[in-house]
């Protein structure tokens, strides 16, 4: 764990690996979801635009070779980074043929200075299959595997329009981990100041989040973006964010109840401001940040420090 600030961060867990700055790459690969195209729903998730979280990379005909240069000369300039993990981020990234997943994920794979996967799914949308085709990488790249929770409540997944509740997501987990013997690191992604949660709610997400056998964790902010179901709740007056200090006051509390080994991946989210509603705090991530790593050190807390589950994240 990272001393100075008192989590396990996701750089300080690479340089570990790796020996220098390890950046993620972010890839469209034009996949679909079923939380979109008819086989859940066609609406998706509240707080999920039709982009997906992608960067409308594929529909502009970059394959995922180009996708990877051009993403390895911008965060080479910007941080003076060397290797780098192909994150598939847009949509469901496990969504389709398994022959067509493997194509993909190996074009990513043969790129130079790629080190590493990280594939972006649902927990319903992961099988055996997959799973041993992404232990195989394993053997000369680190492989991560993000399922997308939210929200430990089978209430809440069902008023966010998720499509599956969390047993669903504990079995992908359990399943991930038995298949691929821990090779395969699972991370969960998790939101905070979701519609009908309060405090309560939120840890006992980590604290379930905690006995399951995840790697890493993902913690977003709920932040109202334009063209999606919780924009309008948003506008009808029937949702608030939440300000910063509630959210810090959330974070540094879940992150005393994951396990200390647990990788913390993220800790706010990237709102693009062209699209973001609400709150506007949200675009500056370093105040937020800074303010995280200052409310644990006031009160001494640090990851772990209220967890009572044995597990400490990677083995």
């Amino acid at each position: 764990m990272n001393p100075k600030k008192r989590y396990n961060d996701f750089n300080s867990y690479l340089k570990s690996i790796f020996g220098c700055r390890v950046q993620k790459i972010t890839i469209d690969a034009g996949m679909d979801c079923p939380n979109r195209d008819g086989s859940l729903s066609s609406g998706g998730c509240v707080f999920c635009n039709e982009k997906g979280s992608g960067t409308g990379a594929h529909n502009r005909g970059l394959s995922v070779t180009r996708q990877i240069e051009a993403g390895k000369e911008a965060l080479g300039r910007r941080y003076n980074a060397k290797k780098f993990i192909a994150y598939f981020q847009a949509h469901t990234n496990t969504y389709a043929p398994v022959e067509h997943l493997a194509a993909l994920y190996e074009e990513a794979l043969s790129v130079p200075g790629v080190v590493g996967l990280s594939i972006g799914t649902r927990p319903d949308c992961v099988s055996p299959e997959i799973i041993d085709i992404l232990s195989s990488y394993t053997r000369n790249h680190l492989v991560w595997v993000e399922y997308g929770l939210q929200s430990a409540h089978d209430e809440t997944l069902a008023r966010i329009n998720r499509g599956h509740d969390f047993r669903t997501f504990e079995n992908a987990v359990a399943m991930t981990a038995k298949k691929s013997r821990r090779k395969v690191h699972t991370c969960a992604h998790v939101i905070l100041g979701l519609p009908g949660e309060n405090h309560s709610h939120m840890m006992e997400t980590a604290e379930k989040l905690a006995a399951t056998e995840i790697s890493g964790v993902k913690i977003h902010l709920l932040y109202v973006v334009k063209n999606t179901p919780l924009a309008t709740w948003y506008e009808k007056g029937g949702f608030g964010c939440l300000t910063r200090e509630q959210y810090v006051d959330t974070v540094c509390a879940f992150l005393a109840r994951l396990p200390a080994g647990v990788v913390i991946q993220r800790l706010t989210g990237d709102p693009h401001p062209d699209e973001l509603i609400a709150p506007a705090w949200a675009l500056d991530k370093t105040e937020t940040l800074k303010r995280i790593q200052a409310v644990m050190a006031e009160r001494d807390i640090r990851q772990g420090d209220f967890c009572n589950y044995p597990f400490t994240g990677i083995r």
